[in-house]
């Protein structure tokens, strides 16, 4: 059986970033590191999109409605459930204003904070195996039309919204300058949890 670790004051944890910036990584480590569960964002917009016949970074192919729905079960397991990781992009962003949650953004910066989009890049190469061109288009493709919707769903089309502002996070996390154990390390003792 699972252990499943406490938290003081934290009852759920949200997890952000932006494609490739190693999210769902730090997820998974930190759902085995507390014997939480863990909802990965990512993977039901990837099972939707092939459910309608839309490439992932077809983002205008879903329709508001599903968006809409999605971010309020977000809502919702956070404000009524506990011990839950939610991996999405605007966990973070739903979780304002709900206590007990810890908000994670991971990043991935160089020291004069600029994205290394090409290291986020290299990752969706090595993780889903495709093509640096086909990984370059998923990135740039679905951060531009994720930012177009959610700016016109969730920000009242405020061009400069997004949702990686450091404002709406408790912790960042650069996993420019942090492997994969450093960046769990950060993230639990941000928590106060002593490994």
């Amino acid at each position: 059986m699972v252990r499943v670790i406490d938290l003081h004051n934290i009852r759920n944890i949200t997890i952000s970033g932006r494609i490739g910036s190693g999210a769902t990584t730090l997820a998974q480590k930190l759902s085995h590191a507390l014997g939480w569960d863990m909802l990965d964002g990512g993977k039901i917009m990837r099972k939707i999109h092939e459910e309608i016949g839309a490439a992932v970074f077809a983002t205008e192919a879903r329709p508001d409605q599903f968006d809409l729905d999605y971010e309020e079960k977000v809502k919702n397991i956070l404000k009524e459930e506990a011990y839950q990781i939610i991996q999405s992009h605007l966990a973070g962003f739903d979780a304002q204003g709900i206590e007990g949650v810890f908000k994670i953004l991971v990043v991935c910066e160089d020291k004069e904070g600029d994205d290394r989009i090409d290291m986020r890049i290299d990752r969706l190469v090595n993780r889903d195996g495709i093509s640096v061109d086909e990984a370059k288009h998923e990135a740039f493709e679905r951060d531009k039309q994720n930012l177009a919707k959610w700016r016109r769903l969730y920000a009242n089309g405020d061009q400069s919204w997004v949702y990686w502002d450091r404002a709406y996070y408790d912790l960042a996390v650069n996993t420019y300058d942090h492997n994969k154990d450093q960046a769990l390390a950060l993230a639990l003792e941000a928590m106060g949890h002593k490994t």
